[in-house]
């Protein structure tokens, strides 16, 4: 069992890797990125709701607290899913994921603000040694020898901290109901904002024009299917291992970033991407609290 969650992890990370270039694909064709990011979401809604019917019990849906907390992971989710987005369109596939990938450095530093958690040495050195390849790989001390401009670095340290912000909102739900119903109200605020959002004009062109198997492939693999294998898998897998393969999403943009759409990385680029995946790694995986890294989530 432990073997067969371990993929259903690695699967999810997987196709969360190809939802940022999907997206990419759909907003090099003039989709705004407020309207990708909501039918991404709009489509895992459809599934979750799915999910929530087939297994109503213990949903939790009459706690107040349920309904506050996963709002709050709404607002985190919109906000992911937007920046990330609008970091790639400013930017590349593989910059946005890995800058993305530090959401539990902004889980850690708010863990601190709050004191929820005690800084350590170590955390504080592997928190510097994210920051030092973020530096690289933007290349932020001379963004005029990059292909990554101010917005793309800003919007994908936001979606970072969007997802962290997830991560709390799920995390304080979760004892008051099932993941399921906490999904279920967290995509429909993220479908609300988004609507409010984006171009109301371009979302309802979505329905009748070509790309429109393009938005459902991305709304499945990106949020719908996605999210459903993970929770799953999660609940049978050590918080450490699914740290390690959460690398497969950032790995995974990366590539089909450089094959696909044909992005280029310096060798600057490349060792700082190495340095925060490995950092990031090894920063969930040393955490007590088994803080999720990239798209983790506590299940239980």
């Amino acid at each position: 069992m432990a073997g067969v969650s371990v993929a259903l992890v690695a699967l999810a990370a997987l196709f969360w890797g190809l939802s940022g270039g999907i997206g990419s694909m759909l907003m090099a064709d003039g989709w705004n990125p407020f309207v990708v990011s909501f039918y991404r979401g709009a489509i895992g809604l459809l599934f979750v709701l799915a999910w929530l019917a087939l297994r109503p019990q213990g949903s939790g849906l009459g706690s107040r607290r349920l309904w506050f907390w996963s709002a709050v992971a709404g607002v985190g989710v919109a906000g992911n899913f937007s920046f990330y987005f609008l970091s790639i369109a400013h930017g590349s596939v593989a910059v946005a994921a890995t800058l993305m990938y530090c959401a539990p450095v902004f889980v850690y530093l708010t863990s601190f603000a709050l004191r929820l958690e005690s800084p350590t040495p170590v955390k504080w050195a592997a928190i510097a040694l994210v920051m030092v390849g973020i530096v690289l790989l933007t290349q932020i001390y001379d963004i005029g020898a990059s292909s990554v401009t101010a917005m793309g670095v800003v919007a994908g340290l936001l979606a970072g901290l969007s997802y962290a912000l997830f991560i709390f909102g799920f995390k304080y739900a979760a004892p008051h109901g099932s993941p399921q119903a906490i999904l279920v109200i967290a995509f429909s605020v993220l479908a609300v904002i988004l609507l409010l959002a984006g171009d109301l004009e371009q979302t309802a062109a979505v329905l009748s024009t070509p790309d429109w198997p393009l938005f459902v492939i991305l709304g499945v693999l990106g949020a719908g299917l996605s999210f459903v294998l993970y929770i799953i898998g999660l609940k049978y897998t050590a918080p450490a291992v699914a740290s390690i393969v959460a690398m497969v999403e950032p790995v995974t943009a990366t590539l089909f970033g450089v094959v696909v759409l044909s992005e280029i990385l310096s060798g600057i680029q490349v060792l700082g991407m190495g340095l925060i995946l490995l950092t990031v790694t090894a920063l969930s995986v040393y955490s007590s609290h088994g803080y999720p890294s990239g798209h983790s989530m506590n299940a239980d």
